[in-house]
């Protein structure tokens, strides 16, 4: 058993851990050691933007939670991927960079008005974190910064089925948005993402490799936290596994827990924090009875419509045979072509039933068949063109639970995607404005015919019925071991992202959000690790 001792210890190398732990080893001064489970984050098709499409596949850079059956579903089982890599989610998404929009932040501030020793997360408060990470190549203003590490920009490549998908939406009376980012989320247009010239920009390569010559940060990956040690109520350091066999490591400062939605309260569980009841079912003496722990599970549930076009028109087999050859060879000479590209360049915020209030759906469009890998056989392959809704603030709560008290062992997830009546009904009322964008000029002219939902039945209850078979993780879980007031008893942290009853340990991921932010979660990941690094540092 190895007896090193560090100041801080960063169990998860995701997007908000990368941040915390280099921040805090470069301007804190601090001897830092990051445990990441996965692998290296430098591969090719990991830096390339379209990548996200070979790794979904399954590759060893993710890790896939399969959950309970899902009665509500009909009993399905259905994926949750998780970056099994330095940087997490951030190395292995589809980089699309969405902050949210003011009013969740501020809706946070509400939440947490109150509590003892309070910070402010209202969006005033935040703001500054997103415009000191970013690095901008268009816009320069008030709410983006342009100098930052993170780089930002406009998709490399735009295919024009994504073109044809913004005027049609433009036709049903969406305004053009030039950024998500902006005043306003409503409207439709391309997204930005996080990459430059055809490389990706995650936390890692933001954060982490301009730190690699700095003596204060030790990275170490395949590195399997099994759990967190406790002395007194105080984490005093972390037992963790790799190849060689299992390590004790000890901190004279804090903990910081940073294992994604999913992971966090597990490891919360079997180091005996959490609820007292279900750590009893396992054997696990109950240090801390925090009964919200693996509770509040929130993820965006997507749900896709999909098309064959009439032409071939999109990616479909881009990435393979001679196409392959043909635009790595545009990219190489040139540095343009499909390799710039995210795949997901266009999308859109509304609200169907009310346009002039707060969006109620995101769209992506997808210039391809895009279906989840347990329906993937179900749907005709070929040029296609695929554009997911999604609800932007559901209402659904799921959990996680512990499976054993094996540290290796996956977590029992259930987030009861559309359980609540009211996600499922913003969720048809997406489908059917999006299904009109189809049957829109100029998108029209390509469309040979709409495959999902089955075009012989559009009432309510055949799209229930599709939603209920189509519907899948849109790659955000969050909330499972939130912030909340002192007279909150769900509340796991208080507002300094402390783990309540015990000392030196915090929480920094998106399991600590209230509530999710409408829209994509990696920015929002990392300016949770930006803030819990002013925390640990005193300057916030």
């Amino acid at each position: 058993m190895s007896q090193e001792k560090f100041d801080i210890i960063v169990i998860g190398g995701g997007a908000a851990g990368c941040v915390a732990a280099a921040r805090l080893a470069s301007e804190g001064d601090a001897r830092v050691l990051l445990l990441e489970a996965g692998h290296s984050n430098r591969h090719p098709l990991l830096d390339m933007p379209p990548g996200i499409f070979k790794m979904i596949n399954g590759t060893k850079f993710m890790r896939y939670h399969k959950t309970v059956p899902q009665d509500h579903l009909g009993g399905r089982v259905h994926d949750i991927p998780q970056g099994h890599v330095l940087g997490g989610g951030s190395s292995v998404n589809a980089q699309v960079y969405m902050r949210g929009r003011p009013s969740d932040y501020d809706s946070w501030q509400t939440r947490l008005h109150g509590a003892n020793d309070a910070v402010d997360w209202s969006w005033q408060a935040v703001l500054p974190h997103f415009r000191r990470m970013e690095g901008n190549n268009r816009l320069c203003n008030d709410l983006h910064g342009t100098e930052g590490p993170l780089l930002v920009s406009d998709p490399g490549h735009i295919d024009p089925l994504s073109r044809l998908f913004v005027q049609a939406a433009q036709g049903l009376g969406l305004p053009f948005n030039p950024d998500f980012n902006g005043t306003d989320q409503r409207g439709v247009g391309f997204y930005q993402f996080m990459n430059r010239n055809g490389r990706r920009s995650s936390s890692a390569y933001a954060y982490i490799t301009p730190q690699e010559a700095n003596p204060n940060l030790t990275v170490r990956l395949n590195a399997e936290v099994c759990r967190i040690e406790l002395q007194n109520g105080r984490a005093s350091g972390v037992t963790y596994r790799d190849r060689s066999g299992t390590h004790t490591v000890h901190c004279t400062s804090e903990v910081i827990l940073s294992a994604g939605s999913l992971v966090t309260p597990k490891l919360l569980m079997l180091s005996g924090i959490g609820p007292a009841d279900h750590l009893a079912e396992h054997g696990i003496a109950c240090v801390a009875d925090l009964p919200g722990v693996g509770q509040n599970l929130i993820d965006h549930p997507e749900v896709p419509i999909t098309a064959r076009v009439n032409g071939p028109y999109g990616y479909y087999r881009q990435g393979n045979g001679w196409r392959m050859i043909r635009n790595g060879l545009q990219f190489k000479m040139f540095g343009t072509g499909p390799v710039t590209s995210a795949g997901v360049e266009a999308g859109a915020f509304v609200n169907p039933t009310n346009p002039e209030a707060e969006p109620t759906i995101q769209a992506f469009c997808v210039p391809i068949v895009y279906v989840d890998r347990d329906t993937r056989d179900i749907v005709e392959d070929g040029h296609g063109l695929t554009v997911t809704t999604v609800v932007v603030k559901p209402k659904s709560r799921g959990q996680v639970r512990l499976a054993s008290d094996d540290p290796m062992a996956m977590p029992l997830v259930s987030p009861n995607l559309l359980q609540h009546p009211d996600d499922m009904d913003r969720m048809i009322e997406g489908q059917r404005f999006f299904l009109r964008a189809f049957d829109q000029a100029p998108l029209a002219t390509l469309i040979d015919r709409v495959m999902l939902p089955g075009p012989d039945d559009r009432s309510d209850t055949a799209l229930r019925d599709h939603c209920r078979r189509f519907v899948k993780t849109n790659y955000h879980p969050a909330g499972t071991a939130r912030m909340g007031r002192d007279d909150d008893p769900m509340a796991v942290l208080d507002t300094r992202l402390r783990v309540r009853g015990i000392e030196g340990l915090r929480v920094c991921d998106l399991s600590a959000m209230p509530d999710i932010n409408a829209g994509n979660t990696q920015a929002p990941a990392m300016m949770m690790g930006d803030r819990c690094a002013d925390m640990v540092m005193g300057i916030l």
